[in-house]
């Protein structure tokens, strides 16, 4: 389905005020009226167009819902009689000029014999649709620490629907890093007129960890090693999240700020048995204050050309 842009098609911009998306539709109801546009055979496509632009950016609660959800997610919710409901064109008109035909019950018409169509503007066919139009989804922001999003849990999650709490325990599969989306089907707000209900979507928030810094299914974490042990190369243990440690070799001459990279040690991914890598910054101490001992055994050593 195509997106409908209605502040495009009364030519505003998003941050437009009531009086701005007013006077945008009475220009552009003179212009393509019937009454006005006779000679144009696409006056009556257009002004339906912009009638329809201005039902919704002119209420405030129809404007919120389009301007969260797009055009898409706004057709999702409601109908084009839901659209029409409430919006008294004929006496927008009146106040524009133009005679009082009543184009929404279809009661009355003007000279040019335009309407909305049939019994009623929309027919049984909206009627249907309208039974079929989905409840709102729920996001809920769940907050979890590392150690969860690695190994899974169970959590209970409480949120208000249809006026009353209700209260479930989800189970988080591994990998639910922050920004993804558990979807559990028709446990959102229930749909108008009898209509499915909506989603309830669990959104992770991990927590910040002491150790390690996440990004995406990887993990990195620092180390401290000595000066000595930079130039002579060493062996070090470092931790991972699944509660275990890792020992790896630092190899001879490696320089400050080196980054290792250790492969499948990071957080599992949601599908499947891959996982992320760890990566581990080693920090090389550069010693402030020197003992005379130390001192002089670099001295010594600057002697030998190092």
């Amino acid at each position: 389905m195509s997106e409908t842009d209605y502040y495009k098609i009364l030519g505003i911009n998003k941050n437009a005020t009531n009086a701005e998306i007013k006077k945008a539709y009475r220009k552009l109801a003179m212009k393509y009226h019937p009454d006005h546009a006779k000679d144009d055979k696409d006056a009556e496509a257009k002004f339906k167009k912009i009638s329809e632009a201005y039902a919704v950016l002119s209420d405030k609660e129809k404007r919120k819902q389009y301007d969260t959800f797009g055009s898409t997610g706004f057709r999702q919710r409601y109908s084009q009689e839901d659209i029409f409901r409430g919006f008294d064109l004929s006496d927008i008109l009146k106040e524009f000029g133009f005679g009082g035909t009543d184009y929404f019950t279809g009661r009355g018409r003007d000279s040019t014999g335009f309407s909305f169509g049939g019994e009623t503007p929309f027919g049984a066919q909206s009627r249907q649709r309208q039974a079929r139009i989905k409840g709102t989804d729920f996001v809920y922001e769940l907050p979890l620490t590392l150690q969860e999003v690695a190994s899974g849990t169970s959590k209970t999650v409480q949120f208000k629907s249809a006026g009353h709490t209700e209260k479930i325990t989800v189970k988080i599969p591994k990998g639910l890093v922050s920004g993804k989306k558990l979807r559990l089907a028709g446990k959102g707000a229930p749909g108008p007129y009898g209509g499915p209900s909506g989603d309830l979507y669990i959104v992770s928030k991990v927590y910040d960890d002491p150790l390690f810094t996440v990004k995406g299914y990887d993990l990195y974490t620092n180390t401290e090693i000595k000066l000595s042990e930079a130039i002579l190369g060493t062996s070090i243990t470092v931790p991972t999240i699944y509660q275990k440690e890792l020992r790896i070799k630092i190899s001879p001459g490696t320089k400050h700020k080196t980054t290792m990279r250790l492969s499948g040690h990071g957080l599992p991914y949601m599908k499947g048995k891959e996982k992320g890598d760890l990566y581990v910054l080693i920090n090389v101490n550069m010693p402030k204050d020197l003992t005379q001992k130390q001192k002089k055994l670099i001295e010594e050593l600057a002697d030998t050309g190092l």
